[in-house]
């Protein structure tokens, strides 16, 4: 049986001009900040208004996603609005919008929808580790600077992954 899909918005797709002819729509606040510190068009703020509902995540949505974005190595990729976004469509296990490739990387890893607008979803899952740029040291969790020899920690791939086509329309 079809039902409605959810979808959970990020500002990059509010911002983007496109029309959204989706029904079931929602935001967080955080995204609706950052949206209205861009200077939207009224007709976005019109659709906005009118079609996406505007819902903060549970606490132990936003915990969940950061423990696991932490094991992915995305987690100094991701703001505090991208993981409420994900922390959102968990709560609604909706389906994200998004073209942030650092967004459907722990989307897929946690098993969520997602969907690209201007872009292609992304075609390999990323696990990121981080490497000393001066001794070559590997790490798993981000430092400042290394504690060996003092150079500074860049973030690297540490596996990669082929993702299967089906593996971003979970929800569809």
């Amino acid at each position: 049986m079809w039902g409605i899909v959810s979808y959970v918005l990020d500002s990059s797709v509010l911002l983007s001009g496109k029309d959204l002819l989706l029904d079931d729509m929602y935001c967080t606040p955080e995204v609706l900040r950052e949206v209205r510190s861009k200077g939207p068009t009224v007709q976005l703020m019109s659709m906005i208004e009118t079609k996406v509902e505007v819902r903060s995540p549970s606490e132990e949505a936003m915990a969940k996603v950061s423990e696991l974005a932490g094991k992915t190595g995305d987690v100094k990729r991701l703001s505090p609005t991208d993981i409420g976004v994900l922390a959102l469509a968990v709560d609604l296990q909706a389906t994200i919008l998004t073209d942030d490739y650092s967004i459907q990387n722990v989307a897929d890893e946690m098993g969520l929808a997602y969907r690209g607008l201007s872009f292609p979803n992304i075609q390999k899952k990323i696990e990121w580790g981080y490497r000393c740029k001066g001794c070559g040291r590997h790490f798993d969790e981000w430092k400042k600077e290394c504690p060996v020899c003092g150079s500074e920690i860049r973030t690297t791939p540490k596996t990669i992954s082929r993702i299967s086509s089906a593996s971003s329309d979970k929800n569809e």
